[in-house]
């Protein structure tokens, strides 16, 4: 197996850019389990004419316009796989840890990446059988920091960051897409969202959601945004499709104003990347 054909089902199965994949979780919504009074994407009132107080789509397309000011925390969880970091847009700085797949795995993946425009670093380690056999690995595996080479990352969604569309879930893109939706209590709501945009927002990759079929169009959700009505929490319910079994993504912000700029490796932990690591991820 090739480093390239390696990267293609590990990062490919990402949620996350760079890397993370939907989880599995027991398929249960809390979709429909409440009696408050549902809309539409519209804000019509439900078909039983119950009154709707407030748009709730309004409410959730709003609460994502703070993600924009770029000053934020955030996390991603899914099928094993964890993803946490902050933006600072001030500094033009980002800095995020990756994980995916666990010491059981064939194959697991741990990045360490940072954003310092105009520069970027990643320190990459690859383990499991899978990546113990593969001689690649040893120039990947460096325990160091290996800065890019902005002219071969750019548009790579997986090394680089554009500080011009600084949420790394596209939540903006995904609320947009809010078919249902109704509020089950004080800053929370659930629904319905069509997620067949959600590979532009780099929330799903483009496989997972072609696998849901129609089901894409109505995949369950649940939202919740802190007392000045900020986004603190989106989580999508992702139905069984053909050998897939339901999965959760979770994704989370918090510290509004209060991230801090990333810190730039020391230079003496600094190496440039070899051509094997833009091989793993092109």
């Amino acid at each position: 197996m090739t480093v390239r054909r390696l990267s293609a089902g590990l990062v490919a199965a990402a949620l996350f850019t760079p890397g993370l994949a939907a989880c599995n979780s027991n398929g249960t919504s809390t979709a429909g389990s409440t009696a408050s009074p549902t809309v539409s994407a519209s804000g019509a009132p439900s078909p039983s004419g119950s009154p709707v107080a407030g748009d709730a789509k309004q409410a959730l397309l709003d609460s994502t316009k703070e993600i924009s000011n770029g000053n934020f925390r955030f996390t991603l969880a899914g099928a094993g796989s964890t993803a946490e970091g902050q933006v600072h847009q001030p500094s033009q700085s980002a800095a995020m840890k990756i994980a995916i797949g666990g010491p059981s795995s064939d194959l697991a993946m741990k990045l360490d990446v940072i954003h310092f425009k105009p520069d970027s670093w990643v320190k990459l380690e690859l383990t499991g059988p899978t990546a113990d056999s593969l001689p690649a690995v040893k120039q990947l595996n460096l325990g160091k920091y290996q800065h890019l080479d902005q002219t071969r990352i750019k548009g790579n969604r997986s090394l680089g960051f554009d500080f011009e569309k600084v949420d790394p879930a596209g939540s903006a893109v995904l609320t947009q897409g809010i078919t249902e939706v109704r509020s089950t209590g004080t800053g929370t709501y659930a629904g319905t969202i069509d997620v067949t945009k959600a590979a532009e927002a780099g929330s799903l990759n483009a496989a997972t959601i072609a696998a849901l079929g129609t089901q894409a169009k109505t995949v369950p959700f649940t939202a919740k945004v802190d007392p000045q009505g900020r986004l603190s929490e989106l989580v999508l319910q992702l139905p069984a499709a053909g050998q897939t079994a339901a999965q959760e993504i979770r994704m989370t912000y918090s510290d509004y104003g209060a991230a801090t700029a990333a810190q730039k490796p020391p230079a003496n932990q600094v190496v440039e990347a070899p051509a094997e690591l833009y091989s793993l991820f092109n």
